[in-house]
């Protein structure tokens, strides 16, 4: 199982699922619309290292975080 955290102002809880890569992650993600709104803005972290593709390959007990932009001041 992966776990799926999501940071920030994404009012989602954690999700614990079976998929082997971040393309599969993004598909299902983009089922549901108050999470796909933020997957265009945000970064992604995969046990704590950011990436830039969705070609990673994920393995049981992997965390990925969604961490939509913010505002400091």
């Amino acid at each position: 199982m992966v776990r799926v955290e999501f940071l920030g102002p994404i009012q989602k809880e954690s999700l614990e699922i079976e998929i082997t890569n971040l393309e599969q992650l993004a598909d299902i993600l983009q089922q549901d619309k108050e999470i796909a709104e933020w997957l265009e803005n945000s970064a992604v972290a995969v046990n704590d290292m950011l990436v830039n593709s969705l070609d990673v390959a994920l393995k049981d007990g992997d965390k990925v975080s969604l961490l939509p932009p913010v505002c400091g001041g």
